[in-house]
């Protein structure tokens, strides 16, 4: 499970990435699909709307790491409506490859290992817990 240290090093951290929002969204899918060129038709719409969508998804996780048990349903739910768009659990590396990777560039000196492993420890909570109601809705 999370510490209280890792949950407050990602709050700290995403208050200074959401003033580049945009920026950071528009990285994150570059980066995605230069990872895996095949993800790209599974984003069917315009990438910029999908990467707003992105941050706020990212904003409301960290915001509700505090609570993780009200967290865990909606995130289970988002796991499985991505089954209905086409990802694998293959994917989810990929995209936590393209985030800390973004991290990296928008936080600059600020991403330390300590960071990084704050956010991956994260992320890999998040993705696990979207993995299993992708099993669920399989």
């Amino acid at each position: 499970m999370l510490t209280q240290t890792q949950i407050d090093l990602v709050q700290a951290t995403w208050a200074q990435v959401t003033p580049i929002a945009a920026q950071a969204g528009a990285l994150f899918y570059d980066r995605l699909f230069a990872l895996d060129p095949e993800l790209r038709p599974l984003f069917k719409g315009d990438v910029a709307q999908q990467a707003g969508k992105l941050m706020t998804m990212i904003n409301t996780a960290v915001a509700g790491l505090d609570g993780l048990d009200r967290l865990v349903p909606a995130v289970m739910d988002l796991g499985r409506r991505h089954v209905g768009y086409g990802v694998r659990d293959a994917h989810y590396d990929t995209v936590g490859a393209a985030l800390l990777w973004t991290l990296e560039q928008g936080l600059g000196d600020a991403f330390t290992a300590e960071v990084k492993d704050a956010w991956a420890a994260v992320y890999g909570v998040l993705a696990d817990v979207m993995k299993q109601g992708a099993a669920q809705a399989a």
